[in-house]
């Protein structure tokens, strides 16, 4: 690697890459290719994408094996709650579905068939390299790169079977990928011995209410992925398929009422009962439920859980940064490879609201190393876009055309301040609108503070400032320092001004339509 493709020992000054490697084939991976490729003006020397499948598309990809290696979290019969506009990458319009007017939202298969047209281009130079696996991203002193382990898995006939482990160093790495590997288990009691004796599985492995018929469930969570799957399980399990929420459902995460689906309080305490001998010779074991309002559901055969995801790169490993946290970049770069420690062993949050990828600036950079970047480890309502503007910014970061702050110190005050942005709002009653379907009311809830205020999840923001802290005012900061650099990009770049924002709301009622015309009509 050139000496003056990197930072020297001591500087904090920007980074300059001419090698990037692109970690993840999602949405967030293939608009960050497309920008690094396009964007740059040819100026990296080398871009290239590593997806550990055997397609692109994460987790629009669902795979047809019987038993996938890394399954998808989507499951058959996923319909989508954004509209076209805002799946649609700046520059590459999302087509014009064939479905009902009445059910404007892609499906799974429209979404992955764009996302497959779009990365299309990039297999075909070569910018994409499947079935590629990445086992370890590690960090080398003295800003020399990040070596990189990755194991080849179409390789395997040409190597006893096995596949193919090779290193390589890069300039920049831009990690795409994560988020959706790590489950989020509540840590209630009981769970645990549930989940040992399989009969607890998180939303991320459900694949359709085949199985389930006659079976007493109960669904845990009110968002996308819960409310789906209770509707799913409704026509075929034991009636009342119970729903355990905290709070009334969030505006954003529409849903029907339907008679077979009972909501119940949040869930206290599950409780294994003895195994029971069936007709046949089998041991049949069943879960009790205790719901923090005291009553009790038994002989529960299955408990889903809807409790969404924590981002967790285990495979990227950094040099130690200072004990005290403070910039010292000399200490830093001194320290030797065999000292690289996982970069989530920085983050040891008391409270769920504050998992996340430790010392990022700007929810992208590495603070410690600006060279390592991450799109996609936040949860935004339109991702997609959101990743375009943020993979648009990192281009012209790593090409000089945006600055970042010169410092550790001044690149951390974005963590900071997103820390004490997240402590605020947890100091707001817990109160979100409700879907549409319960009308325009608003309730507070007696529980912990919203799993809705966390450091990753954007969202409206603090809507008692200005939505500071929030979705539109995050991209639209992205924005405008694009906008400075390259003012042609302007005319394409998604917006967040009032039109799309009001846009943005009025997707909720929109979905709340079609699910009900779907009903109607028995789609």
């Amino acid at each position: 690697m050139d000496d003056n493709s990197a930072d020297s020992a001591n500087s904090t000054s920007a980074v300059r890459p001419r090698s990037v490697l692109v970690v993840g084939g999602g949405p967030a991976g293939l608009v960050t290719l497309r920008n690094l490729v396009e964007r740059s003006k040819g100026r990296f020397d080398r871009v290239l994408l590593v997806e550990r499948r055997d397609d692109i598309g994460g987790v629009w990809y669902v795979s047809d094996l019987i038993v996938p290696q890394w399954p998808s979290p989507a499951y058959p019969g996923l319909v989508g709650n954004v509209l076209p506009r805002f799946l649609a990458f700046s520059e590459a319009p999302f087509p014009e579905s064939p479905n009902h007017p009445h059910q404007p939202f892609p499906t799974l298969t429209e979404t992955y068939q764009y996302l497959r047209s779009f990365a299309e281009p990039y297999i075909e130079q070569g910018n994409i390299q499947l079935n590629t696996e990445v086992m370890r991203i590690e960090e080398l002193p003295d800003k020399q790169g990040w070596k990189v382990r990755v194991r080849d898995w179409s390789m395997c006939d040409d190597n006893d079977g096995m596949p193919l482990e090779t290193e390589e160093i890069w300039d920049a790495v831009a990690v795409c990928a994560g988020y959706y590997d790590k489950p989020n288990w509540p840590d209630t009691e009981g769970l645990n011995q549930v989940r040992k004796r399989g009969l607890a599985l998180h939303a991320k492995w459900w694949n359709g209410p085949d199985g389930y018929e006659g079976k007493k469930a109960i669904i845990i969570g009110n968002a996308n992925s819960s409310n789906d799957i209770a509707s799913q399980l409704a026509p075929v399990a034991q009636t009342p398929v119970y729903r355990s929420t905290r709070r009334p459902a969030a505006s954003w995460f529409p849903s029907l009422a339907d008679s077979r689906i009972k909501n119940v309080s949040a869930i206290k305490k599950y409780i294994l009962q003895p195994a029971e001998e069936t007709d046949d010779g089998m041991m049949l074991e069943k879960v009790t439920v205790i719901l923090q309002d005291g009553s009790e559901i038994k002989d529960i055969d299955v408990v889903i859980l809807g409790t969404g995801y924590c981002p967790h790169p285990e495979f990227v490993h950094v040099l130690p940064v200072p004990a005290d946290g403070t910039a010292n970049a000399s200490e830093i770069n001194n320290k030797t490879v065999s000292s690289t420690v996982p970069i989530m062993s920085y983050t040891t949050p008391v409270l769920p609201q504050f998992r996340r990828i430790p010392f990022l600036h700007r929810h992208i950079l590495y603070a410690y190393n600006p060279s390592l970047a991450f799109i996609g480890a936040i949860l935004a309502m339109t991702p997609f876009i959101v990743a375009d503007v943020a993979s648009t910014w990192l281009t012209l970061a790593w090409l000089g055309e945006v600055s970042y702050p010169d410092s550790v110190d001044e690149r951390m005050a974005f963590d900071r301040e997103r820390i004490a942005q997240v402590v605020k709002l947890l100091e707001v009653p817990d109160t979100v609108p409700e879907n549409e379907g319960a009308g325009d009311s608003k309730e507070s809830s007696p529980d912990p503070p919203s799993s809705f205020v966390t450091y990753g999840f954007l969202g409206p923001g603090d809507t008692g400032n200005g939505g500071k802290g929030g979705e539109a005012e995050y991209a639209n900061n992205l924005r405008d320092d694009i906008v400075r650099a390259r003012p042609d990009l302007d005319a394409v770049l998604p917006t967040w001004d009032e039109e799309a924002i009001k846009a943005r709301t009025e997707m909720y009622p929109t979905k709340y339509e079609a699910l009900k015309w779907a009903q109607m009509h028995c789609v």
